[in-house]
């Protein structure tokens, strides 16, 4: 990252180095802030960071770091060392940056908004890089080389500004980031990045990281956070995953709801296909009458037979196969703990069956597995069948069910295991005990294995594609369940933009309170521009004594300080007051009322319509078949003939934007053929 070089004194610089380090796991502790987030964020720099070795290389991008100590975790290398990480806050100025417009805002629903002055990046960088981490490697002989030098000591290459804007930028922009946010100067902001111990961290969880995110946005009193959540866990849709057995998104944990549908879906059609694909019930999948059984129906057994209750639903058998996994990976490394057992038993199902119809049943059972040469495995499925005239179908599944682990004569005992290729259950006779490296879990009198860590992972990639991928989704009974499924789980996969609203935090007029808070809003005079765009209220902070002068003084200067277009505006009459004197006191004048119009005019108007709209100065019009009207993020194409922008997979064109494709505009109802489509963004 750059720095800059023109604010703090060093003896500033070398306090705050010697100081006690915050700890990361409850940082920051004290109450949200009462103030804007603009002047949240001054105060907390002041009061925390330090800024890095000096360079004015490139004024427009400033940083700010702050240290933290994580708990009291140490580092692998040195145990008297307390594991440190770093975050980077990093000040963007829009006017001077190479992008100009947010991409984010646009797809988010925010596009309308007026482009902001600032641009206020947070990034924890990946292990390794976070203290001390503004060094890059030589373009000639790989060395490195601080950014602030621009002469290599090794070889003696000069590398030039662009090239190490280049870089900058490319920080700005690298996946490896453990947390990347970005917030506009209005308080309005996007979660682009959480990479915890699956996205390579040693230390910090994605949930140590969204604990410390979520406090910070609450302690700088943001407004709106977005976050496009494209996540992955075990290599699967984490949303589709998350959705199903919880009802929201990973991030809905911190209070992130439904922000902006792709395809023109809604809130109501995203729960609705939750609910949908969630509670579509088992045995649809089990009755298959006479047809052999299959994998899926062996695996939904025996997940079943595992349970301690009943598994109706494609929700039910989620969430015990992810409590299964979550166990595992805790438990596994103390599986020979003598109190593992007892922690993870499981109540013995209630039986109507006499003693003497389980006992004959298991005799015919352990008779078949005598009866199989050597060691080789029997599965579930063969076992079942080799015994099915002996006894109905519900109480051979509970004998196999408590078969693992029985003895046999002959010194012998019933072991058990899941198939590494096909998930299904296996039974054998051997030797000694059963096999230690699944989890065994007590069931009454006997002991079923359950599957390893490494199965379990199987199996949930195995049911996720077969029961809710859309692309791989088995048959669900009828074609019109299965066509339910699917189109459930596309919205759910199409449903990525979520948006946590942080509460403005309200002064109660009640309290005496030494300054006065306003909600304060501007309109501009003169305006002839067809399309103006909806400003947002910033919050103003004034003395008690403050006069309607010095709050149009203070509005004024907040919105220069805020956003590009206002940076020549001049507040000139307090809306609904005009006949008032600039001298009168504001809170004689308007009592508890908080909100406030300002009107007045830019000086000079180079700059209103560059800066007017996050979605830029272009003319594009969306109006797709599927109801969308704005830019949602994915693939879109433009109509030669009406210039309307539609989706392409609305249109029937396929991803390969090297294939020409044919498609009829549903406006004009013109054939056009595309070569290449045009994206007005891509998700």
């Amino acid at each position: 990252m750059v720095v800059n070089d023109s604010a703090r004194p060093l003896k500033r610089m070398k306090r705050r180095v010697t100081a006690d380090l915050c700890d990361f796991l409850t940082f920051p502790s004290s109450p949200p802030r009462l103030g804007p987030f603009r002047s949240n964020l001054k105060a907390l720099l002041m009061e925390h960071a330090i800024f890095p070795p000096p360079s004015a290389l490139f004024p427009h991008l400033m940083t700010w770091q702050i240290a933290f100590r994580v708990g009291d975790l140490t580092t692998e290398s040195d145990s008297s060392s307390p594991a440190v990480v770093a975050l980077d806050i990093v000040e963007e100025d829009v006017a001077r940056s190479r992008s100009v417009y947010c991409d984010q805002c646009r797809v988010v629903g925010w596009s309308g908004h007026p482009v902001c002055s600032k641009r206020y990046h947070f990034i924890i960088k990946a292990d390794g890089n976070s203290i001390g981490g503004y060094h890059k490697p030589c373009t000639c002989c790989g060395d490195i080389v601080h950014v602030s030098e621009l002469r290599c000591k090794t070889c003696n290459h000069v590398t030039t500004t662009d090239d190490v804007e280049d870089w900058v930028y490319h920080q700005l922009e690298d996946t490896s980031h453990l947390l990347h946010g970005v917030i506009h100067a209005n308080g309005y902001g996007h979660l682009l990045r959480v990479n915890g111990r699956e996205g390579g961290s040693r230390i910090l969880s994605g949930c140590h990281i969204m604990d410390f995110w979520d406090r910070l946005c609450k302690t700088l009193g943001v407004r709106k956070i977005s976050v496009m959540d494209v996540s992955k866990k075990y290599g699967l849709e984490y949303r589709l995953l998350h959705a199903i057995t919880k009802d929201h998104p990973w991030y809905g944990d911190w209070g992130y709801e439904f922000g902006a549908g792709s395809f023109a879906l809604t809130i109501d059609a995203y729960k609705l296909a939750v609910e949908t694909l969630s509670s579509i019930p088992l045995s649809i999948f089990l009755s298959q009458g006479r047809k052999l059984r299959t994998r899926l129906q062996d695996v939904i057994s025996m997940y079943q037979s595992l349970s301690d209750h009943e598994l109706v639903n494609i929700r039910d058998l989620f969430c015990f196969l992810m409590s299964l996994i979550h166990k595992a990976h805790k438990s596994s490394p103390r599986v020979e703990d003598p109190t593992y057992k007892n922690r993870h038993t499981v109540t013995a199902m209630s039986s109507s069956w006499s003693k003497s119809d389980v006992e004959r049943v298991e005799e015919a059972m352990l008779r078949v597995l005598k009866a199989v040469s050597g060691s080789n495995w029997v599965s579930y499925r063969a076992l079942r069948g080799a015994v099915c005239k002996v006894a109905p179908p519900d109480l051979l599944d509970h004998c196999l069910k408590e078969l693992g682990g029985k003895a046999a004569a002959g010194g012998m005992i019933v072991d058990t295991q899941c198939n590494p290729d096909s998930g299904a259950l296996e039974y054998r006779l051997k030797p000694g005990n059963p096999p230690s490296n699944s989890i065994s879990i007590c069931v009454g009198s006997s002991v079923i294995s359950c599957p390893s860590e490494e199965n379990l992972l199987q199996d949930l990639k195995f049911l996720y594609e077969c029961l809710l991928h859309p692309k791989t989704m088995v048959s669900y009974g009828t074609e019109s369940t299965r066509e339910l499924a699917i189109g459930s789980a596309e919205k759910l996969l199409d449903c990525k933009q979520f948006v946590k609203e942080y509460m403005v935090q309200k002064i109660p007029s009640t309290i005496n309170l030494p300054y006065i808070s306003l909600l304060c809003n501007v309109e501009i005079t003169d305006e002839t521009e067809e399309k103006t765009p909806k400003e947002l209220p910033e919050l103003i902070v004034l003395p008690p004594n403050a006069t309607v002068s010095d709050l149009k003084l203070e509005a004024s200067r907040a919105f220069q300080e805020v956003y590009l277009m206002f940076r020549r505006f001049q507040g000139e009459e307090l809306v609904g007051y005009s006949g008032v004197d600039d001298s009168t006191q504001v809170k004689l004048l308007l009592g508890s009322d908080e909100n406030v119009v300002i009107r007045g005019r830019c000086l000079g108007k180079n700059g209103i319509g560059k800066y007017r709209m996050e979605r830029g100065i272009e003319r594009w019009t969306v109006d797709c078949s599927c109801g969308a009207k704005d830019d949602d993020g994915e693939r879109m194409l433009a109509c030669d003939v009406c210039g309307v922008w539609q989706h392409t997979r609305c249109s029937g064109i396929p991803d390969s934007d090297s294939v020409p494709a044919k498609f009829i505009c549903h406006r004009c109802r013109i054939s056009s053929q595309a070569f290449r489509p045009s994206l007005v963004a891509q998700g």
